[in-house]
């Protein structure tokens, strides 16, 4: 029986230019990522731990993104 997928967007598309995000959908076994303004493009999908991995990556200092944006995705990997 497969487990339906819920996507989820980041809690930062409700400011501004609000379909520039991207929403994740995680299950036991897997998350994926997609793009919210192209959601039939694809998606990328990691072992949690995998995500988890790139998530602490896009945090570390001196890492050009956004360490805000990344921590609200890792609030939603389940623990």
């Amino acid at each position: 029986m497969s487990i339906p997928v819920r996507w989820q967007k980041s809690s930062y598309s409700s400011f501004g230019d609000g379909d520039s995000c991207v929403e994740i959908a995680n299950s036991p076994t897997r998350i994926s990522v997609r793009d919210s303004k192209d959601p039939a493009a694809g998606t990328l999908t990691f072992a949690p731990a995998a995500f988890i991995s790139l998530v602490e990556a896009l945090k570390s200092p001196g890492n050009a993104n956004s360490p805000s944006i990344s921590t609200r995705m890792a609030g939603s990997v389940p623990g």
